[in-house]
């Protein structure tokens, strides 16, 4: 499986990234030296596009067929799409929910069978969740150290408006699809609709 390997406080600097979009809490020491040259469009789109793949975990072919979803939905712009479709993922919800420390951590509680979707055992990070979906952490798992520690740092994080949260029961509903404002990530999408539409 192919996997992102980059020292994650490295990258956050080279794309001017806040490291708390993370869900990491550590701050870096360094400052980039920036040259004084400046970005070309084309540099700018790419960038938003690096941006959007390193938040959300996501490498290049599964993120361009993402991207190729989102042209053919009917309803609403393309690059405001492919952002709901990136926070809809299983990975990214549990992390919203304070299930997970990192995006990273999320992917793999996804990956090692905690989860159930409406019920049902779902062990694929990438699986689109709808509003209406009951999102939970299975039973055998819930009284584990592993979500209290997880419970003790992420407590104090702000759930979206679009979930619905019980961390006593370590339970969880989308309530509805997230529109743009309801996304708070540093992504302009619209560079990226660019990028690929040349």
């Amino acid at each position: 499986m192919a996997r992102d390997m980059d020292p994650v406080l490295k990258k956050c600097r080279a794309l001017g990234l806040e490291p708390a979009y993370l869900g990491i809490d550590k701050k870096s020491n360094r400052s980039v030296a920036r040259k004084s040259k400046k970005m070309s469009e084309y540099g700018m789109q790419l960038r938003e596009k690096q941006k959007a793949k390193f938040i959300y975990g996501v490498l290049e072919k599964p993120f361009r067929n993402l991207f190729a979803k989102a042209q053919k939905m009917k309803n609403g712009t393309t690059g405001e799409n492919l952002m709901t479709m990136l926070e809809l993922r299983l990975d990214n919800v549990i992390f919203r929910m304070g299930y997970a420390r990192t995006r990273k951590e999320a992917r793999q509680i996804v990956d090692h069978k905690h989860v159930l979707v409406n019920g049902k055992c779902v062990n694929i990070p990438s699986y689109s969740v709808k509003a209406g979906d009951t999102i939970e952490i299975k039973e055998k798992f819930k009284n584990t150290q592993r979500y209290k520690d997880i419970l003790e740092v992420t407590d104090g994080r702000m759930v979206p408006a679009w979930l619905e949260v019980n961390h006593e029961a370590l339970t969880g509903t989308v309530k509805e699809v997230p529109t743009r404002d309801q996304i708070d990530v540093p992504v302009d999408e619209v560079l990226i609709v660019e990028l690929y539409s040349k």
